[in-house]
């Protein structure tokens, strides 16, 4: 199951689990989450679980998340510095993290569909070629050249990641 961005269970911290995955104790039909035991969900039983884990308090979404990427006016009753921990508790990563992997996405996304490397360098910002070079070797494993050459469809960044 993914969450958007912001959606959090408290109890399995974002920060705890970046590059790393946590394993729940289980017995038999459910396993234990915080200290409850919940039943294992079916294929179908997504939206209750996801449901009965709101009205448990076990997911919590942080709505400073959206409102910090989509640069929309927050009330300053909290300092920038509040306003980045809350968003590092839900995400797990810093807010220029989060907009430097967007970029990366839309970079990669634009190289699937034919766009130029010179054009993707310009249309999003980098500072130039090797800046592109860098972030997408850094974040999906291949340079820019190799994203147009092998339009490769498991991608961490690809476009069919986007779609869905």
């Amino acid at each position: 199951m993914t969450f958007r961005l912001g959606v959090f269970l408290p109890s399995l911290p974002p920060t705890h689990l970046l590059d790393r995955h946590a394993t729940l104790s289980t017995t038999g039909e459910s396993f234990w989450l915080h200290d409850r035991a919940l039943p294992i969900p079916g294929a179908g039983d997504a939206d209750a679980f996801v449901e009965r884990l709101v009205r448990l308090g076990l997911l919590r979404s942080e709505p400073i998340v959206e409102s910090l990427l989509s640069n929309e006016l927050i009330e300053r009753s909290a300092t920038v510095r509040t306003l980045q921990r809350r968003f590092l508790k839900a995400t797990g990563l810093s807010q220029r993290a989060v907009l430097s992997i967007e970029r990366a996405r839309e970079a990669v996304a634009r190289l699937q569909l034919g766009s130029s490397i010179p054009d993707v360098v310009h249309d999003l910002g980098y500072t130039d070629q090797p800046h592109l070079t860098r972030t997408l070797r850094h974040l999906t494993g291949r340079t820019p050249a190799r994203i147009v050459r092998e339009v490769w469809a498991h991608s961490p960044l690809s476009v069919r990641e986007l779609e869905s």
